[in-house]
């Protein structure tokens, strides 16, 4: 038998709710960040390949469609040396940072016991930060110099007979000041993906026999992988866009790609260094794609 309710006088009726396909809250979600990442990463990106196939002179750009840009960058040797210069420069900082981030994290992770002591010995490592990055690599020019502090004590120790000129204004002094910049991009992500790492995993190894350089190849190491690569990527993208580390400290000696941009740029040639600008990204592109390849990062996202 059916039941009838009656709605009594102070008794309001029920609400209707509109309720809106669960797909469509979904991209009603994305929306906001789709706008945000659409006007400032996919619109600027798009203005810089639509530039670089415009015609230029000494003073002003022609809307056009031109392809001489790009036979100018792919087609010069001195460009393609300039560019494998930039590739020697991100594959060596990269070596020397993910070696020195990886142990700091290392000795943060697994030999400092208290938590506080983590993050205080953590938040030590980033006082440098609190300065400007053209502070942190010119404070590198007077104890590199040729009457700097390491010339000037090897010289009165009697180690060399003269000042040492390769520290500064060559290779040398470029990558150093560069590791200084960026070895803090790599101890981040290596240190929490380390502190992520279970301790009855280690515990459990050296119990089945393993020695500690078989804990570290056959535990650690692999489960590192992810913010190992999180800082290559931060670490190659980083040295890849620097021109002002290679200009102060190589005294002008060397060049990279972001360099030679920098240079169109102030001749009023932004054309060709927008096809550059395309260039230098799509290498970029491809090479964290294939260290995405290698190593699966989402979990640390």
């Amino acid at each position: 038998m059916a039941t009838v309710r009656f709605i009594g006088v102070g008794e309001r009726k029920p609400k209707r709710v509109l309720r809106l396909p669960l797909k469509l809250v979904s991209y009603l979600q994305a929306t906001p960040l789709t706008l945000i990442l659409g006007a400032f990463l996919l619109l600027p990106i798009l203005m810089i390949v639509v530039v670089s196939f415009w015609d230029y002179d000494f003073a002003r750009m022609y809307p056009g469609f031109v392809t001489f840009n790009y036979e100018e960058t792919l087609g010069s040797w001195v460009t393609w040396k300039i560019y494998l210069n930039t590739v020697k420069y991100a594959v060596i900082v990269w070596a020397i940072t993910v070696t020195i981030g990886f142990w700091v994290a290392y000795f943060l992770a697994f030999h400092i016991r208290s938590t506080t002591m983590q993050m205080i010995l953590f938040l030590v490592c980033t006082v440098p930060f609190l300065t400007s990055n053209i502070i942190r690599m010119i404070s590198w020019i007077p104890v590199l110099g040729r009457n700097g502090l390491i010339n000037t004590a090897l010289v009165n120790a009697g180690i060399v007979p003269q000042p040492i000129e390769w520290l500064l204004y060559s290779d040398f002094a470029v990558v150093l000041a560069m590791v200084h910049l960026y070895t803090l991009f790599m101890v981040t992500p290596i240190f929490n993906t380390l502190m992520r790492i279970d301790k009855s995993l280690v515990e459990a190894a050296r119990d089945a026999g393993a020695s500690g350089m078989q804990i570290l190849a056959n535990v650690i190491i692999p489960l590192a992988k992810p913010g190992i690569a999180i800082g290559t990527i931060f670490v190659v993208t980083l040295v890849m866009a620097d021109f002002s580390t290679v200009q102060v400290m190589s005294g002008g000696q060397s060049a990279s790609v972001a360099l030679m941009m920098k240079n169109q740029m102030s001749l009023l040639q932004y054309p060709a260094a927008a096809a550059n600008a395309v260039v230098l990204l799509i290498i970029v592109l491809l090479m964290v794609a294939g260290i995405l390849r290698i190593v699966d990062i989402r979990k640390e996202l």
